[in-house]
């Protein structure tokens, strides 16, 4: 098979870090690829006005697949702030640069597995109901629509004329029209009925592929009638066509303490921007945390594949380095099963969960221990261990 080609994205704070262990491990495996880095996060913003620069948006539409590490995101207010003195009061305006890779390449299908690796101190136990306790085992995706909902960037303070008039068509909002036009900030909510078909196709077309037996809608059209609503109808209707797998409703407040109580009951999960980004941390906080927790965007032509933790800055410049690389690497495992590389992504997952349940080599966040330099003293690995434990299990 000819050498293949990644853009390498590590973005911001530790995304420097663990996007190079997980390119240490996918040469282990033997995949062979050549990576070209491209620009983005934070310094960008402030030295260019754009975390997202052009360059890099040419890469992946030549390249169709990214590994992505973290961004670092601030307030509005904060943006201004650290923007160049060169640049201020010049129209530019701070945006998230992984949700503009999203929209621009309509990478509207996100995948979030969170899956419990046997071992794994973090994994979540409960009482037994005879005494003692017990280890239900986690197997959930969250299937989340990626590129419209309350991300989708369509918001005002102080809306101009033509929204406000709009806005005031509506009855409800009446009891608005009292505030001040410049104290009042709307965001808007913007669901379209193929993006809904979409992510429900794709949900129900992993779970049958891979053997679950439901497939969840996790939204809130009792209150949100329409755009919940919206996606909920869709869900049913997409799920007539596989008559095997069951369709579930539940409404993501209910859902949060039920993934606490039952989460063995669930498998492919299917939500909205805003709620699916919310379970899916739900269920990543069972299963170890967001050092573990991996997620793709998946779009026609170009797929890119990133951790859900942050940038975590403060632990950036630590020398060695202490931040687990294991979600990274498991998002590089859904590269590689992207790409048909199943075998191998098989063998780098094999690798982390005999590490994991060995219980040798332990991230700091694996021992419970407050992240800082003195963890290593304490007894934790550092990434670079992490990685070399994994490498060997290879």
């Amino acid at each position: 098979m000819a050498k293949r080609t990644i853009v390498s994205m590590p973005g911001d704070g530790i995304g420097k870090v663990v996007l190079s262990e997980a390119i240490r491990v996918l040469n282990a495996v033997g995949f062979e690829a050549e990576y070209i880095h491209a620009d983005i996060g934070w310094e960008f913003w402030c030295t260019e006005g754009n975390a997202l620069p052009e360059r890099t948006i040419e890469a992946l539409a030549e390249h169709k697949v990214g590994l992505f590490g973290a961004i670092t995101s601030k307030p509005k207010d904060k943006a201004a702030e650290e923007l160049s003195p060169a640049l201020r009061d010049k129209g530019y305006v701070y945006y998230s640069p992984i949700v503009g890779l999203r929209q621009r390449f309509n990478l509207d299908v996100s995948i979030r597995p969170c899956r419990s690796f046997k071992g794994n101190p973090l994994n979540f136990i409960r009482k037994a109901a005879g005494g003692g306790f017990e280890e239900p085992a986690v197997d959930a995706v969250i299937f989340r629509q990626n590129t419209e909902g309350l991300y989708g960037g369509v918001e005002w303070t102080n809306p101009p004329d033509q929204v406000y008039e709009a806005l005031g068509t509506h009855p409800k909002f009446a009891r608005f029209k009292d505030c001040p036009r410049e104290d009042l900030a709307v965001s808007t909510r913007l669901f379209t009925r193929a993006a809904c078909r979409r992510i429900a196709r794709a949900a129900f077309e992993y779970a049958k592929k891979f053997g679950y037996k439901s497939v969840t809608i996790c939204e809130k059209p009792n209150v949100i009638r329409e755009t919940s609503g919206m996606l909920t109808l869709e869900v049913r209707e997409v799920g007539k066509d596989y008559p095997g797998i069951e369709v579930w409703e539940t409404n993501i407040d209910a859902q949060m303490m039920w993934l606490t109580k039952n989460p063995e009951d669930y498998g492919v999960i299917v939500a909205g921007n805003m709620f699916g980004d919310i379970v899916s941390d739900g269920f990543a906080g069972l299963v170890g945390g967001l050092g573990f927790a991996c997620s793709a965007n998946i779009g026609d032509d170009v797929a890119v594949f990133e951790p859900t933790h942050g940038s975590a800055p403060k632990y950036e410049k630590l020398d060695p380095s202490i931040v687990n690389p294991i979600a990274m690497m498991l998002s590089a495992c859904m590269m590689l099963d992207h790409l048909g590389e199943n075998e191998k992504s098989t063998r780098i997952k094999n690798a982390i969960a005999t590490v994991v349940e060995e219980g040798k080599v332990q991230a700091y966040d694996m021992m419970k221990l407050k992240g800082g330099p003195k963890v290593i003293s304490q007894g934790a690995a550092t990434t670079q261990q992490m990685t070399d434990a994994i490498i060997a299990k290879l």
